[in-house]
Order: structure tokens, then C-alpha cells, then sequence
């Protein structure tokens, strides 16, 4: 029932905004607008503002309708605790080594000349 009351959400936001987007305001509108069309420009402008209503209606009521739905899925009468997980508390921090190189260069010199140690730093 969610499912189908998301997908019927979808259908009519996307109805909504068409109509919206049709209707002639003081720019124009996305129609060309001939009066000599199926329908008049008066009967045309009824016909979209009866539309945006009725589907702006239609919109509100399934937004009420989906949130009572997932309102009454997330009730549940019992807390699962056998799912629950003891915290465990963070490890202790590594320390730092005492002796970092200053040149990383020098120390990467050292290794490549394969003496296992660093050249002395200044």
C-alpha cells in the first residue's frame, strides 16, 4: 500500500507541475495560447485552475495518508534487545616513536642504499 501511495505521489506531482507550467500568467505561460484551439482561452484557463486544484487536493491528501502509514509502521510494542551490542571502549592510543628523522628525504636515501639505517640529522 506505501508503494503504491509513493508511485501515485510521484504521478501526481509531476501532473501537478505540468499544469502549473501550462497555465498563462502574466509572462505568457509555456503555451502558445491560440484562441481559435479545442478550446477557448476562457474555457482553457477554467479548465487549468479547476485541474491545479483538483490535484493540489489530491497531493495534500496522499502526503497525509503516506505519513499515517509510516507513522503507524514505525510503532512497535516490544525493544529487541537481543540485537543490542555491548560498547566496547576505543584502544589506548599508539605512541608516537621517539626518534622521527627530520629529512624524510635522507632517511629514504638510507634505505635505498640499503644500510638499514637513516644518515645522521642535523
Amino acid at each position: 500500500m506505501f508503494t503504491f501511495l509513493l508511485v501515485l505521489q510521484a504521478l501526481i506531482a509531476a501532473a501537478l507541475v505540468t499544469v502549473i507550467l501550462i497555465q498563462r500568467s502574466e509572462g505568457g505561460g509555456l503555451t502558445g495560447g491560440s484562441p481559435s484551439g479545442l478550446m477557448s482561452a476562457r474555457g482553457a484557463a477554467d479548465f487549468l485552475t479547476r485541474a491545479t486544484a483538483v490535484l493540489a487536493t489530491a497531493f495534500i491528501l496522499c502526503c497525509i495518508a503516506l505519513a499515517t502509514l509510516a507513522a503507524m509502521n514505525q510503532r512497535t510494542g516490544k525493544i529487541d534487545a537481543s540485537a543490542a551490542t555491548p560498547v566496547q571502549s576505543a584502544p589506548a592510543p599508539v605512541a608516537a616513536p621517539t626518534t622521527v628523522p627530520t629529512d624524510p628525504l635522507a632517511a629514504a636515501a638510507g634505505q635505498a642504499a640499503g644500510n638499514g639505517t637513516a644518515p645522521a640529522t642535523k
